[in-house]
């Protein structure tokens, strides 16, 4: 058996189970137990799995901290992915833009390009495009206000989603994994993102090479779903197989 197809199976076994020992999976597989340790290490790496000792468990559903903690995670990162992600974009394009610390810096960089009409759920990028050396248009959804991240959710910003069309929708996820896909940690957020996903003509995720491996509580949307995965860093070569299997452009 390959090492792929071994890693693979090793993976299943572990979400099916929960958790399981090296000398159980070494029995399982018939190799050694210094093979799987090797297995559950790149496993680990590309975050399809916790090591523990002795063994490898299945990772934890991701919980976001508040705005204010993610603002000051990976922040370098979150510059880098804003930086590739403006050549992506061109003058005049229509663009939805949900709420996160990520889309916050790619907001920032995008700033510069004129004549963007920009929809968003999020004050503070509302406020950023508003503010823009060449303004275009900025529509701020209006619905139930959260404070911590200065964004709207619920039915109303669902609805007026509905009456738009966009070039692009730029977004921010909790945790994207090989087979489920995108997710995100907070109900009301997922469903603003599915909504602008229906309404846009292409998807760009943006996301920190940390987000690749984890799980969330709810489904933002499928890979295949997904044209382009902006992202900081090689997220492993299970989610870049994935991706490509999926049609997605990974840069």
């Amino acid at each position: 058996m390959r090492r792929r197809e071994r890693q693979a199976r090793i993976a299943d076994m572990i979400w099916q189970q929960g958790e399981m020992s090296v000398d159980a999976l070494a029995q399982a597989f018939e190799v050694s137990a210094e093979t799987i340790r090797r297995d559950l290490a790149g496993l680990a790496s590309d975050g399809v799995l916790q090591k523990v000792h002795g063994g490898a468990r299945r990772p934890k559903l991701h919980a976001e901290g508040s705005f204010k903690d993610r603002m000051a995670e990976e922040a370098e990162a979150k510059q880098v992915i804003a930086g590739r992600l403006v050549p992506l974009i061109e003058p005049g394009d229509t663009l939805f833009i949900d709420t996160g610390s990520t889309t916050l810096a790619c907001a920032e960089a995008l700033a510069g390009i004129g004549g963007l009409t920009v929809i968003t759920n999020s004050l503070r990028i509302a406020r950023v495009f508003g503010a823009a050396p060449q303004p275009g248009r900025v529509y701020l959804l209006g619905g139930t206000f959260m404070g911590d991240n200065d964004q709207t959710v619920g039915p109303l910003v669902i609805e007026q989603i509905r009456d738009f069309q966009a070039d692009h929708a730029i977004l921010t996820v909790a945790a994207i994994d090989a087979e489920v896909g995108a997710m995100d940690s907070n109900f009301d957020e997922a469903q603003v993102a599915r909504a602008m996903i229906g309404n846009a003509r292409s998807l760009i995720l943006v996301a920190a090479r940390a987000k690749f491996g984890r799980k969330a509580a709810f489904r933002v949307c499928g890979l295949d779903e997904v044209d382009t995965v902006v992202t900081d860093a090689p997220p492993g070569a299970i989610h870049e197989a994935a991706l490509r299997a999926a049609g997605a452009e990974l840069i």
